[in-house]
């Protein structure tokens, strides 16, 4: 488990294709204390296992399901990543409960400034967008977000200047893709209600229908 507290910018020192997988060295420091081989690592957000590290670097494998899921097929040597290790039972949590277990990807679709803070407007699939609450929590590239808007096509969030200067989303453009992991709260509760929730807008409101669909009435 993670916080979205991102820890690191690290920098991808190689891709080593494998037939559909992949092995990533990427280059950090700050990451490194205590680090042993079978560690979780997020690298923007995606939870990957350590298998070798060195002085600057560690190693990890990524499978092709995971590749499929994540933005990771449109990475490239020298891009920056976040980074972050996994939670300790004694830390702080500054951010939410993040698994690295990404839901899928979304688009950049706006990034505009505001006074201190950038917007992002975040483009998804529905199954994504109906676990996007507003105020809930979202990461993003494995940055812990509150949700600012939200509505049947995208979401918003607003960067605070500290969030976009240590992290990659300050770099993000109009047209780049994100991971995105959902609160995993609402995945939960989505499951014990047989999915139910998928038949409900986003942007919707209380209705006698939605009560019916979910048995209250």
């Amino acid at each position: 488990m993670f916080t979205g507290i991102v820890e690191e910018l690290g920098s991808v020192k190689s891709i080593i294709s494998q037939s559909g997988s992949i092995r990533l060295i990427i280059e950090c420091n700050v990451i490194l204390n205590d680090m042993k081989v079978g560690d979780s690592i997020a690298v923007n957000g995606i939870c990957l296992t350590v298998t070798r590290f060195g002085d600057n670097w560690f190693a990890a494998h990524v499978m092709p399901e995971t590749m499929r899921r994540t933005s990771l097929s449109v990475l490239r040597p020298s891009d920056r990543v976040n980074l972050e290790r996994s939670l300790k039972l004694s830390d702080r949590l500054g951010g939410h409960m993040v698994s690295g277990h990404i839901d899928g990807t979304g688009i950049i679709t706006d990034k505009t400034r505001e006074d201190n803070a950038v917007w992002l407007t975040v483009e998804a699939d529905q199954s994504i967008l109906k676990f996007i609450v507003m105020k809930g929590s979202v990461a993003l590239d494995g940055t812990s977000l509150t949700v600012a808007y939200a509505d049947h096509r995208c979401f918003k969030v607003s960067l605070i200047p500290l969030t976009a200067g240590v992290t990659t989303l300050g770099q993000k453009e109009t047209g780049d893709m994100v991971n995105v992991e959902c609160d995993v709260i609402g995945k939960y509760v989505d499951k014990l209600m047989g999915g139910k929730t998928s038949r409900t807008e986003v942007d919707g409101g209380l209705t006698m229908e939605l009560l019916e669909e979910n048995g209250f009435v």
